[in-house]
């Protein structure tokens, strides 16, 4: 009896171990920014603009402006939680081949962005960037439309729900990072433990403009019930776009579908004038 009372007390304090490591460091399990900038447009070919911007908090927003010579519209992507701008060149050459002039950020830590990142920073750093485009380029908002993939997703729908682009973008993205954190530690309260929530499925809500979801099947990190989740969640109109292949490369594996899918969207809802959506 003493042995069992023994291992009882050793797993229940090992329970409130990992219980305590989850509340603590979870901003080190979110966040995984490099600082080392490895490509930048050029190696692709691309012309860039360096752009370094101010958050209303004071940090130092690094990022890159893609003009293109006959844009159909301005995108403003915010990408997932690891790495930095320099490893998403190739899915931006994408959105580039596509008539679309891009503004893509790293987020603070990120990069040769300051700072720590947070919940709230990625908000204020999105925030940043939406003025950016609007009050020193002066490009209206109804000629802006915002992509966000993974983590980039959640960041972009509350910069959405919060201002009024053109439309919305949003590619292998939870519905909420408490959901993601029942996935990943089954047991664990993940109601209480979780200080990050990126509650995507209720801003969604309260977004105003089209909206188009992409997610894979074969997701190997966020399940595709989380797209469909925002799928459901969002307003008419709406799209939704089924990939394949794993969380990092089903824009790449689904590349033909993927493309033709934005084309579609960005035909019907983006180059339309406004208040003219059919769907």
């Amino acid at each position: 009896m003493k042995t069992i009372a023994i291992i009882v007390i050793s797993l229940i304090a090992l329970y409130f171990g990992l219980s305590i490591l989850i509340y603590f460091f979870q901003r080190l399990m979110v966040y995984h920014p490099e600082k080392t900038l490895t490509r930048t447009p050029a190696t692709v070919g691309i012309d860039f603009e360096d752009v370094t911007i101010r958050t209303g908090d004071g940090k130092r927003i690094h990022g890159w402006f893609l003009p293109h010579e006959s844009p159909r519209a301005v995108v403003l992507y915010l990408h997932g939680n690891a790495g930095n701008i320099s490893d998403r060149v190739d899915s931006i050459r994408l959105l580039h081949a596509l008539r679309l002039s891009v503004y893509i950020i790293d987020y603070r830590g990120y990069g040769k962005s300051t700072g720590n990142p947070t919940e709230t920073g990625t908000y204020r750093d999105a925030e940043a960037a939406w003025n950016y485009l609007t009050e020193h380029r002066k490009i209206p908002s109804d000629q802006i439309s915002i992509y966000g993939r993974s983590l980039g997703g959640a960041v972009a729908i509350w910069l959405a729900a919060h201002y009024t682009p053109r439309a919305l973008m949003v590619g292998s993205t939870f519905s909420n990072i408490r959901d993601i954190a029942r996935d990943l530690f089954p047991g664990f309260p993940a109601v209480i433990l979780s200080r990050i929530r990126y509650n995507s499925e209720k801003h969604i809500r309260q977004v105003q403009c089209p909206v188009l979801i992409m997610h894979s099947r074969e997701d190997d990190l966020i399940p595709f019930r989380h797209g469909k989740n925002l799928y459901e969640a969002a307003h008419e109109p709406k799209s939704f776009l089924e990939l394949r292949g794993g969380h990092g490369e089903s824009i790449f594996v689904s590349r033909k579908e993927y493309m033709e899918g934005i084309e579609r969207f960005l035909s019907r809802h983006v180059e339309a004038p406004a208040g003219e959506d059919h769907g």
